[in-house]
């Protein structure tokens, strides 16, 4: 199958690499203001890797003309932050093609839908299919422009999701090969409820915020960040999470219990096994506040937790909480701005019931 992959940071290059390495001719895309990754990988013909993945693989393709890259794809991945959803589902507007599958990957809450909307496809469309997982399926560090390391990719705990979600089995057919450890989800609000990373990020720098601003971020995240106190207020976190699949009849996994299917972890508890996760050792915090653990984990994914939840008639006063410190402290207002709520995906008027039946 023919692979566009849309985003040449760590995570595009990962996805560019895998699917190389399994047969499949890739090309891969980004807009002209991030041109460096795209300039190495075309320079050297393809993307290197070491770690869990090692070697070379061809792109054939890799430069910042959309059309290229969408013409003859079989799939295309769109992969990114929350905020490249949409700018890389309008700049495919008029291109995407009957037959084609869009994964958003990861979804970072409700991304499919954001793609659609942005590519101008009306919910229930199928001609062109368009699909979401929970997260990233790779642990994965860029080191030099074209170069990346692959720490982990994850033995499951990969959830995957289309809309509607008649065609989920379809899309994980279709990318079996490559990722074998992909699992089915309910619906699109399963694949958002499992993005743990609203969960972590948020609640761990804002118990760190002084040593992040002392330090530029010179300690391990997890393995240093993370004290009995910091993994309560995570737990509270994901408790809430938890309650509003609850309401909305989707099964959401403990956070560690998670970590642990995915490889990442060890034990399966709020604290200690996040300070001895083999797939956190060594991982830095960010080298400031002004970093995507607020702006996009706080302001597209808390944000629209708790507008889901309010929703679903689910309370979420610890959600709110971190919310409000987090904008406190970043002198913003991640509600006010609302980034990515359920009105602006255009989903604000369905029930609990209605929700289950539109996205099926």
């Amino acid at each position: 199958m023919n692979i566009a992959v849309l985003g040449s940071g760590n995570g595009g290059c990962a996805v560019a690499f895998d699917c190389a390495a399994c047969g499949h001719p890739v090309r891969l895309f980004d807009f002209e203001r991030f041109p460096q990754n795209i300039q190495a990988v075309n320079e050297d013909g393809g993307i290197h890797c070491e770690g869990i993945l090692d070697g070379f693989q061809p792109v054939g393709y890799a430069g910042h003309d959309i059309e290229i890259v969408l013409e003859g794809a079989d799939i295309i991945y769109a992969v990114g932050p929350a905020y490249s959803t949409k700018p890389f589902a309008e700049a495919c507007r008029s291109h995407l093609k009957k037959g084609q599958v869009v994964i958003v990957c990861p979804s970072s809450c409700g991304g499919a839908v954001e793609f659609k909307n942005g590519a101008g496809l009306d919910l229930r469309d199928e001609e062109v299919v368009v699909a979401e997982t929970s997260t990233l399926p790779y642990a994965v560090r860029l080191f030099e422009p074209g170069k990346i390391k692959i720490f982990n990719k994850l033995k499951g705990g990969v959830f995957l999701a289309s809309i509607p979600a008649k065609n989920t089995n379809t899309v994980l057919e279709r990318v079996w090969d490559v990722y074998p450890a992909m699992s089915a989800a309910k619906n699109i609000l399963q694949t958002s409820l499992q993005n743990g990373n609203p969960v972590i990020h948020p609640a761990i720098t804002l118990m760190n915020v002084g040593l992040i601003e002392r330090t530029q971020g010179d300690f391990e995240f997890y393995h240093q960040g993370v004290t009995p106190a910091v993994g309560r207020l995570v737990e509270a976190v994901d408790r809430e999470r938890i309650a509003i699949g609850n309401e909305l009849g989707v099964e959401v996994i403990p956070d560690p219990e998670l970590g642990v299917i995915q490889g990442y972890m060890t034990e399966a508890t709020y604290d200690n096994g996040f300070v001895t996760a083999p797939g956190f050792a060594g991982v830095k915090a960010q080298p400031r506040l002004d970093y995507r653990y607020f702006n996009e984990d706080v302001g597209y994914g808390l944000v629209f937790l708790q507008d889901l939840g309010k929703q679903a008639g689910v309370a979420t006063p610890v959600i709110s909480a971190v919310i409000t410190m987090a904008s406190v402290v970043m002198k913003r207002d991640y509600v006010a701005e609302a980034k990515r709520t359920m009105r602006t995906l255009g989903l604000s008027a369905y029930t609990a019931k209605e929700l289950d039946s539109v996205l099926s």
